[in-house]
């Protein structure tokens, strides 16, 4: 049973089956209609975004399986606040503000990709970004609001 691995990068909910896709799955006999439906389903929240999509195809049963990646955090992070791009310096240059409610939203499509499980120290990572990029939070300094949210000024938003 030979499984095959077919690596794509398609913009969220918008995969179709020309190329990359359909002269890849192709040869492997399985219905390209279908991957592509499922691909789009799964990436549909990321759309304006570019998602590594892996579709293993089993030769033999004709049957598929879709894994999606995530963009990075800063590109969540740029969607979420509408930039096109971060600070080149983040310490002189404040490029943008995020809501701890974007925050959240962002933390929750990359918690599986991120070190942590909690959702608080998730946000932190998140956060983290945010303050590399020269993005405050709720219109303050990274630093502090990780300090509000080890004093559990946020408890309520980042319940896990």
């Amino acid at each position: 049973m030979k499984m095959t691995e077919i690596k794509v990068l398609v913009e969220g909910g918008k995969a179709s089956a020309g190329a990359p896709l359909g002269p890849a799955l192709g040869p492997l006999g399985v219905n390209i209609g279908d991957v592509v439906a499922q691909i789009n389903e799964k990436t549909k929240s990321y759309a304006g975004m570019k998602v590594p999509v892996i579709v293993e195809v089993d030769a033999g049963t004709k049957t598929f399986e879709i894994s999606v990646g995530s963009p990075p955090t800063s590109a969540l992070i740029k969607k979420e606040i509408g930039l096109d791009k971060g600070s080149s310096n983040p310490k002189a240059e404040i490029k943008g503000n995020i809501s701890m409610e974007q925050v959240k939203k962002v933390t929750e499509m990359k918690i599986e990709k991120l070190a942590s499980y909690k959702m608080k120290s998730a946000a932190k990572e998140v956060i983290g970004v945010c303050n590399s990029m020269g993005i405050t939070v709720e219109g303050k300094p990274a630093r502090q609001v990780i300090k509000e949210i080890d004093e559990g000024k946020f408890d309520e938003q980042l319940k896990d």
